[in-house]
This record gives C-alpha cells, structure tokens and sequence, in this order.
C-alpha cells in the first residue's frame, strides 16, 4: 500500500473508534481481518498514524480547527512524522486511494500556535482532570502531560535467574538493544519514527528460553524498590499476568517465598506459563482470597499493586484517555480502599505494606495512603526517596510529595507514569 491507502485505513479506524467507543487494539484488529490484503508493514503504519492521532488529539484537532478523523490524521504526518504540507501533497499525487487534504485545515494549522491554546489542550488532557494535574505537578503540569503525549519504547528486562543483562542485549543485537538508563536489569529498545514498527521480541528463540520479558522501566524500577530480601515471605495481592512477582523472584535469587493473589482468575491465568518459562521456583499461586488464611498477620511485605485509571501508561494505551470518567475514576478509589483493607491484614508486625499504581492522578496514591494510614493508626507512612537513593545512586529522580511516596513520569524518569509507596505496621 502506498501512503494515500494507509492513511485512508487509519482515517477508517479513528472513524470506527469514535463511533463506536471501543479499544483502539480493537479496532485495529478488526480493521486487518476486513483488509486481510494488507501487508504487516501496513497495518503497522496504519497503526502507528492511529495511536499518534490519539496521544495528541486535543492539539490536533485545535491546530486544525477540525476534529474529523480526516484531520487527526493528516495531523500526525504534519506535526509529528516531520512532512510538509508541500512534500504530503507530492506523495499522495496520483493514489486514488489517497483522502482529499482539507484545504481548511491545513490553512488553520498554517495561521495558529499552540501557545495560545487552552493550557489543557496544550497538554492533550481531558479538560476535567486538569486540577488533578496541577495538584500533582504544579506548574511543572503541561510539561509532564505533554510528555504523556509521546510514544513509547520497548523495554524488557532480562531474567537474572536464566542470563545476565549482557547477554541478552548481545542476543538481541539487531533490534538495536540497549541498556536501561535506571533499572539494573532494563534493556530499551528505542522507539521508532513515521511508519516504522518495533521488533517483535516475543518471537525471539531468548524469550522462549525464558532470557526476558517485556515490562516497562518504571515497573521494574517499582519492584526493585520493594527491596526484598532472600528469605522473606511476601504477598503480591493484585498479581495480575505476574510481572512484578516475576522480578520479585528473580532480585531474589529464588529464595524465602512469593505468594501471587489476584482475584480476577482470567487476569491472573498468563502467570503459570510465564513462571515456567522464566525458570521460578519459589511462587505460589492463589486464585480465591480462603487460600490467603494461613498469610494473615505473616508476611513481610504485602504489595498492592491496586487497579487504577491507568493514566501513567496514556502513551501505550492513549484511547483510555478519552474514555476515562469521573465515574469511573470513582469506581477505582473504591476498588482500591478495598485491596488496602483486605491486603493489609496479612503483614506481619514490623512488616511493610507497599502500594503501586500505574497512574499519577493524586486521587488514586498519596490521597489513598494518607486516608489509610489515618483509618489504620498501626501503619505509619515511610519516606521512599532514601531508598531510591540507595538503589539508583546518580539516576534522574522521580517526584516525591509529603506523604513520602514517589511518582515516577515519562518527564522525570523517562518511564510510564507509576507511584510507590511504603508503610510499616507497629511491632508488636
């Protein structure tokens, strides 16, 4: 396909997404069966024209003075693939599969300046949720939303139970690997401009192998942060697919004993196969919170790593910005209260409560820790930064507010948006 048919495919996706509200992973799949001529280099430019449309909706839109998906996508190849008005109208000559350039819009975007657009808009952030970011970053805000706004690399993290950080970016030469610029065991591969695609890393023989998995910085720089020990007993109540219990298994050599909860059974079904595959052996699974009996009042640290809005990972998932809703932000505070409470009773005396997100609305961390701190007088709130200090010596560091948690953005750590938090219980 030429450039004209590819644009006009992501102009028929961007149609579909908004009509009828749905994922844009969605919609793109259904998108390939109905056009099964396609080649994967096709799809996966139309793919990329659709998610970069999405992080900078807002400013696309007001920069054209158009919303039309015509004009978000004709937005992506002028603002952020690099071409010029000149040159995209040279290279769509002649394809008839090629949309009409809107005359207008492009007139609009010839004439305006994003600096005197909205400041949310200047952001690309729902116009709601700007007080939450003001809050969160002061005026430091339209930056760190506008970062949210980019795309996004590949990062991996090489499993130091099967081969060290090393030998996998060696393994993964040609997909231009490199290390990490804070977590000891990341490995980034950088992401790419206009049309081109990322490798696909999971056909590699070394992920098969067990070698790596596919987790973002920031998660892996959450999990080291836990700092777990050898010998320790630790709970990971909201475990999900099981990333964070798999890094947790490997900081700690296979040792003491991680117990992986998740009451969503089909969320938590990929983990069997990942421990497998990455060589652990001191993992328990649990699917139903009676097996977490004999754990209450036992363990040393319990993470909750709560469900969230998910607004840290809008670079990846940037139709889930224009989805989100006050009701449903709601409905994840409630959601949250409830993983605190029911998770809280198994640390031990002495031992640590960690809280994660992946999400840097205030609402959603240190509003939470607070109010559970203050309903739970046993638990007391613990400064984070000295253990990044500890951990990261000389890295960039992330934000740290006064109820001592950190908020890591793509801004400050050059990673999705995450918040950890630590809280110790009273000895006995």
């Amino acid at each position: 396909m030429r450039l004209g048919g590819r644009l006009a495919g992501a102009i028929e996706v961007l149609a579909d997404i908004e009509a009828r509200r749905r994922p844009v992973a969605d919609a793109l799949k259904d998108w390939g069966l109905s056009h099964r001529f396609a080649g994967s280099g096709d799809r996966s430019a139309i793919g990329n024209v659709v998610y970069d449309a999405l992080r900078m909706k807002l400013s696309h839109a007001w920069l054209m003075d158009d919303d039309r998906p015509e004009a978000l996508a004709f937005a992506v190849l002028l603002r952020q693939w690099g071409m010029t008005p000149e040159a995209l109208a040279t290279e769509l000559e002649g394809d008839r599969f090629a949309p009409a350039l809107p005359d207008a819009a492009l007139a609009a975007l010839a004439s305006r300046s994003l600096d005197t657009a909205p400041a949310h808009v200047q952001g690309d952030i729902p116009a709601w949720i700007q007080p939450a970011f003001e809050a969160a970053f002061g005026e430091d805000w339209v930056r760190e939303a506008q970062a949210l706004a980019g795309r996004t690399a590949l990062d991996l993290r090489a499993n130091r139970l099967k081969a060290p950080r090393e030998k996998v970016i060696a393994a993964l030469e040609e997909t231009g690997a490199r290390p990490a610029a804070i977590a000891h065991d990341g490995i980034r591969i950088a992401p790419g401009e206009g049309a081109s695609r990322l490798p696909n890393v999971m056909a590699e023989l070394t992920f098969a192998k067990g070698w790596f998995e596919v987790q973002d910085e920031g998660s892996q720089i959450v999990s080291e942060l836990i700092d777990p020990q050898d010998g320790h007993q630790i709970l990971d109540y909201c475990a999900g697919g099981g990333g964070k219990t798999l890094a947790l298994s490997a900081i700690m050599r296979n040792k003491g004993q991680i117990h992986a909860f998740d009451a969503d059974r089909k969320r938590l079904a990929p983990i069997i196969e990942r421990l497998k595959r990455a060589g652990t052996r001191n993992v328990q699974v649990h699917d139903r919170a009676q097996q977490l009996k004999s754990l209450e009042g036992a363990c040393d640290i319990v993470l909750v790593d709560a469900p969230c809005t998910g607004t840290g990972t809008w670079r990846r998932r940037p139709d889930t910005k224009w989805r989100l809703t006050e009701r449903s932000l709601d409905e994840r505070l409630a959601q949250q209260r409830d993983a605190l409470t029911n998770a809280a009773r198994h640390v031990r005396p002495g031992g640590t409560l960690v809280y994660i997100t992946c999400s840097i609305l205030p609402a959603e961390n240190a509003d939470q820790t607070r109010a559970f701190v203050e309903a739970n007088p046993d638990f007391t709130l613990q400064p984070a930064l000295p253990v990044y200090q500890r951990l990261f010596a000389g890295a960039p560091e992330p934000w740290s507010g006064e109820s001592g948690g950190l908020t890591l953005t793509p801004a400050t750590t050059g990673t999705d948006g995450f918040f950890f938090s630590l809280m110790t219980r009273k000895p006995a």
